[in-house]
């Protein structure tokens, strides 16, 4: 899967850069979260001096200053030294152009800190030598769901259903059903949530809403992180024991999208500590993960044009849990 072509980026530093330390800067600079997989390849190029601030060798340290420009320069054939993963792969569907796999909670998705070789994406590359390289770093992958989601996901095996799968996705003519359980009850039967995404200020590894003066914006205003877009359709199936069972619908496929919309109408998914869940229930009802399913999947075949559909239900163990809570 090596190939020779290293890739060069060059940022200018803006306002809401000053004052970021640069190696985490780097790590949450969403631009480049496809080229720099892991925490420790970004520290492999701060050792092999591949990372420049105005023209200078930069330590990983470094504070970064208004107007400051950062040069970076990634080696590809080093950065793609994926290894098969013998994992079995629950495939729904397999033919010249695409895989649609049924993702267990608890898998994720390609390499990040922590899961740099046990991924989908190194399952895959054990499952088959034809895979996608749009992407080198993410063989295969059109979309994402977190760790703990489980459900359906389509691989590209090829750059040509890439590019048309991803236009798909872009162009919101994809068909994705979710479903979730959350703490609390919706206020009305069907609702629509809709607000700009991006990083939380304080703690990076969640995302938020951005708010002006406890509202939340709709336009983007320049003295604020810009946020993207993201629409969620919400519709009740079921209530019991002060939870409820709801069908998700999206517009768009923002990073926990589903996740922060809910837990900003204080429902949190049940299950999910990061985003408000109580830490006290998890414990006490045994959790391994947080409630959430992508259950269907539509599309149109990228070659054939063929429009497909795809459906799956929740892990045996899961769906005997939520039948035990009233709410099947």
């Amino acid at each position: 899967m090596n190939k020779l072509k290293n890739r060069f980026f060059k940022f200018i530093a803006s306002e809401t850069d000053i004052g970021q330390r640069l190696d985490k800067w780097l790590t949450d600079k969403s631009e480049l979260k496809e080229h720099i997989p892991t925490r420790s390849f970004t520290k492999s190029l701060f050792e092999k001096a591949l990372i420049k601030i105005n023209n200078k060798i930069s330590k990983s340290s470094a504070i970064i200053k208004n107007n400051d420009t950062i040069e970076i320069e990634i080696p590809i054939t080093e950065s793609i030294g994926l290894v098969p993963y013998d994992f079995k792969l629950d495939i729904i569907f397999e033919d010249n152009d695409l895989i649609v796999v049924n993702k267990p909670s608890g898998l994720v998705v390609h390499p990040a800190a922590g899961h740099e070789q046990d991924t989908l994406v190194n399952a895959l590359i054990n499952h088959t030598n034809q895979l996608s390289m749009k992407n080198e770093l993410r063989p295969g992958i059109v979309h994402r769901i977190d760790k703990e989601t489980s459900g359906l996901l389509v691989i590209a095996k090829n750059d040509q259903a890439h590019e048309n799968l991803s236009n798909q996705f872009k162009n919101k003519t994809t068909h994705r059903i979710y479903y979730a359980v959350i703490d609390g009850k919706l206020k009305t039967k069907k609702s629509t949530i809709s607000s700009y995404l991006t990083r939380h200020l304080v703690d990076r590894k969640r995302y938020a809403s951005v708010k002006i003066n406890n509202k939340i914006m709709t336009y983007f205003d320049p003295h604020f992180e810009k946020g993207k877009w993201a629409i969620t359709h919400c519709e009740l199936i079921k209530e019991a024991s002060k939870l409820s069972y709801v069908k998700v619908q999206l517009e768009t496929g923002r990073t926990h999208q589903i996740r922060v919309h809910l837990s900003e109408q204080a429902q949190p998914l049940v299950g999910d500590l990061t985003y408000g869940y109580s830490a006290k229930k998890y414990k006490e009802l045994s959790l391994k993960r947080f409630y959430l399913h992508a259950a269907e999947l539509g599309f149109d075949h990228p070659k054939t044009g063929e429009k497909m559909i795809f459906k799956s239900d929740w892990p045996k163990e899961d769906l005997n849990l939520i039948q035990s809570w009233g709410l099947r």
